[in-house]
């Protein structure tokens, strides 16, 4: 049986996967109390403690544009971290399964980016998760990397408890219309990671390894999402201060932010698809089952 290591529990996606990944082998679910990884040094010796044969790190640190400021901070725990986990499996023959964002590209694309296309990190954060993924890479580890964006689920904070707090307590919304992705639920990564892990389990195939691309499909704005939201608010009764008609789209440039936002989020998820064997579901699908978690409960 394998020995599976969490980090990041609390977070949404690191929640998901102690469900997902529960009946996959022994899981070793760990907190930032537990698995600090602002502290890379200390990194190694908790593996050591734990031995695990699997790591799967969806830890990271995602205030995007608080990590313009915090810039250290940010290096440590998305470049540091994870060069010291992938060092750690390199050494122990384990595998590591990372997560990453699509904020290691620029953005400005016309099409959904695929996994080789070259990387162009605009902000602090997406340069930090870029040098983690090119650190696990250089290890020489086993390891799987997916890229995901726009992630939403029950757990934890995210862009659709934002704004459904936001409508209960505004009856006007400006929202941005020309950034453009796919609203992904923690759930569906969680899946999918436990699809990958039970395959890696049979065979353990070195042409599994490799970097993915795992969202939603279709794609939306952040105001198009925000529509959505609206109208799943209608249909499940939840009373909301903002009509339909006084939601506004604006440009990116009219609402600035220290840290800037790619354009174009789109992943293209062929790869993963065909490699697993899997159909990614339209993202409605996925922001219906989260809205009616958090509402219907």
């Amino acid at each position: 049986m394998s020995r599976i290591l969490i980090t990041g529990i609390n977070g949404q996606l690191g929640f998901e996967l102690r469900r997902s990944l529960a009946m996959l082998g022994e899981c070793i679910s760990l907190d930032r109390q537990q698995l600090d990884l602002s502290r890379p040094a200390d990194i190694a010796a908790v593996l050591d403690q734990y031995q695990p044969d699997i790591i799967v790190n969806p830890a990271a640190y995602t205030a995007v544009d608080k990590a313009e400021s915090d810039t250290e901070l940010a290096h440590a725990v998305n470049a540091a971290a994870p060069a010291a986990m992938a060092g750690w499996a390199a050494a122990k023959n384990a595998l590591l399964l990372h997560y990453s964002t699509d904020y290691v590209f620029d953005g400005d694309k016309a099409m959904p980016y695929e996994e080789d296309d070259a990387t162009s990190p605009q902000s602090v954060y997406g340069r930090s998760k870029c040098q983690g993924e090119q650190a696990i890479r250089a290890s020489g580890a086993n390891h799987i990397i997916l890229r995901t964006s726009w992630v939403v689920g029950a757990h934890g904070g995210n862009f659709l408890k934002t704004i459904m707090r936001l409508a209960r307590e505004r009856d006007s919304l400006n929202v941005v219309a020309d950034q453009i992705g796919a609203p992904t639920p923690a759930a569906l990564i969680a899946d999918v990671t436990a699809h990958i892990i039970k395959q890696w389990q049979t065979n353990q195939d070195q042409q599994l390894l490799g970097t993915y691309h795992l969202t939603s499909s279709g794609s939306t704005s952040w105001h198009g999402y925000t529509a959505y939201l609206l109208a799943l608010a209608e249909r499940y009764g939840v009373a909301l201060q903002l009509k339909p008609e006084n939601l506004h789209a604006i440009p990116g440039s009219a609402y600035p932010t220290p840290a800037k936002r790619p354009g174009n989020s789109r992943l293209n998820c062929s790869k993963i698809q065909d490699a697993f064997g899997l159909i990614m579901p339209a993202w409605q699908s996925g922001v219906e089952q989260v809205f009616q978690q958090i509402f219907n409960s």
